[in-house]
């Protein structure tokens, strides 16, 4: 393993040991932030991440979302909205919020850790961006 590996996977652990249920992501973003991670870029259904790090990329795949084909539903920002405000209040668990984001037609999302923003997007280029707030750690 190497060590942007290494380093992503120590981040990520203590990100989500010491963040709360509620209003979680921006610890554990932060706590990424200060590991070295600049950018997360997520695509669905795939559930394929790419970390962008300042010791290089690291790509996870995770459980993709579908199986086969299937039609890309329709960019529904109130949807995404809804889903945002449920994982936001820790309602929902991140496999909940990825399933919610695709079905709001959500085919890519982009964390850009230095800015604290996540930027969602449609299958055409429909955007929606919200910010996060600064935290300790």
């Amino acid at each position: 393993m190497n060590d942007a590996i290494e380093n992503l996977k120590t981040a990520q652990q203590r990100g989500m040991a010491g963040r709360p249920k509620t209003g979680g992501f921006p610890y554990l973003a932060e706590t990424l932030r200060r590991a070295g991670i600049t950018r997360n870029l997520w695509f669905l259904p795939a559930c394929q991440s790419v970390y962008l790090t300042e010791m290089g990329p690291v790509a996870v795949q995770g459980t993709p979302l579908i199986d086969g084909m299937a039609d890309v539903p329709p960019f529904n920002r109130e949807a995404l909205i809804a889903a945002l405000r449920t994982d936001q209040s820790g309602r929902s668990t991140f496999p909940e919020f990825l399933m919610a984001s695709w079905k709001a037609g959500v085919v890519k999302y982009d964390v850009d850790l230095v800015g604290r923003t996540c930027t969602y997007y449609g299958v055409g280029d429909e955007a929606y961006v919200e910010t996060y707030p600064e935290v300790e750690v």
